[in-house]
């Protein structure tokens, strides 16, 4: 019986393997687990997942040197946009080696972007179905844009040179139109733009009357920064969002699943402010015609009114001739008839009032005391009742002509 050694064994292996496998394969996979190192070597791990139950299948060790990949690396991001990262599918040529110490692994010698442009744009047409079916794909899209959007939520990198371009554009419009913004910083590029455009918009939900729209910009970053912008749960916000969203996050050649769903989709954060300006430039342009409109109007009213007056003018004096010979005669009437009402009246009050005076002089004292009665008085009081003198008071007694004075000696 023959026994190796374990380094024989693998060293067989390879051997076996090298004339097995000579040639170099393109090979489907997923990237997992990518990482550099400082001698700009990439050290990686392929994966094959089961696309009905997710659960991984096939695994493989994967390296490009250093010299590969300084060329490929560029050159995949750059075609596709995409960082070269975990998480995507390439199609790559790869030779497979052995080594008795390190084992199996693939060697990377060639990347084809297309079949990752692939990938990603199904995975885009995937989240936008989804979107579809859930209602919600053009929501944010069916939004009024306000005539006045003035008030603009910004969210974007607060170091981003694409930020203080847009700023820059809308405070210096050559119209001088106002606007106030507000940032809302968030991430525009790694793994966690996802997580904080979504922070975000939270916020600014919190706020949404403050504002009048939503702008999400992105300048200066690379291109192959823009996965973060191709995810289900982000684009499921902006298309239900409440206000109108406006995306310019510099990616030219494709739109993203953002964009897609975004009220307005423009390319650079310039563009996004020049957007904002010609909404305003639109709505003063209307304002200058009803102006205009308005003017026109009121000329025209105004020329016709004075027509109207001229014509009334005209008609006046014969007119004004007739209604003052009818205001005199009915004036002389009217005269007439007061007269004679306030004759009549004043001999009726003057009737009255003789009568009145009559029946004040016979209900004078006086007039009483001229028939006989008298007036008993006591302490300047006139006596009503016996009931109240007591014997020895001093009481007066006025006749009509005279008075005398009392002692009451006694009461009966």
């Amino acid at each position: 019986m023959e026994v190796l050694s374990l380094y024989d064994l693998n060293a067989l292996v390879r051997r076996s393997l090298e004339q097995c496998l000579p040639d170099e394969y393109w090979v489907q996979a997923e990237l997992s687990d990518v990482r550099t190192n400082s001698t700009g070597h990439c050290y990686l791990e392929f994966i094959q997942k089961d696309p009905r139950s997710n659960n991984l299948i096939a695994k493989a060790r994967g390296t490009i040197w250093a010299n590969v990949y300084r060329l490929l690396k560029p050159y995949f991001e750059e075609s596709t946009g995409q960082a070269f990262a975990s998480g995507i599918k390439v199609l790559v040529q790869v030779t497979v080696s052995f080594h008795e110490l390190y084992g199996y692994s693939l060697t990377v010698q060639d990347i084809d972007p297309t079949y990752t442009l692939g990938d990603m744009a199904r995975r885009r047409r995937e989240i936008l179905k989804q979107l579809e079916e859930e209602g919600v794909l053009t929501l944010n899209k069916e939004l009024e844009m306000p005539v006045l959007p003035q008030r603009i939520a910004v969210v974007s990198s607060p170091t981003a040179a694409g930020y203080g371009d847009f700023c820059h554009q809308l405070k210096n419009n050559s119209r001088g139109f106002f606007f106030h913004t507000e940032l809302f910083p968030a991430l525009m590029q790694g793994d966690r733009v996802e997580e904080s455009v979504l922070s975000a918009l939270d916020a600014i939900l919190n706020r949404q009357e403050d504002f009048d729209a939503v702008v999400i910009i992105r300048g200066g970053g690379a291109t192959s920064d823009l996965s973060g912008f191709d995810t289900y749960l982000l684009a499921a916000a902006c298309a239900q969002f409440p206000l109108p969203i406006i995306t310019g996050i510099g990616h030219e050649r494709d739109d993203t699943v953002l964009d897609s769903v975004a009220h307005t989709r423009v390319k650079t954060p310039t563009a996004a402010a020049e957007y904002l300006i010609n909404c305003m430039e639109l709505a003063a342009d209307e304002l200058e015609v009803l102006i205009s409109q308005l003017h026109e109007s009121v000329r025209s009213r105004l020329t016709e009114e004075h027509r109207k007056l001229t014509s009334y003018r005209n008609r006046i004096p014969s007119a004004v001739v007739r209604r003052v010979s009818d205001a005199k005669l009915t004036l002389l009437t009217t005269r007439k008839d007061i007269s004679l009402a306030v004759q009549t009246s004043l001999s009726r009050q003057r009737h009255r009032l003789e009568l009145l005076q009559q029946r004040l002089v016979d209900a004078s004292p006086e007039k009483m005391l001229a028939r006989g009665y008298s007036i008993t008085l006591k302490d300047g009081k006139v006596v009503k009742d016996a009931a109240l003198l007591n014997e020895e008071d001093e009481i007066i007694t006025r006749f009509y002509r005279g008075e005398v004075t009392s002692v009451i000696s006694r009461k009966s």
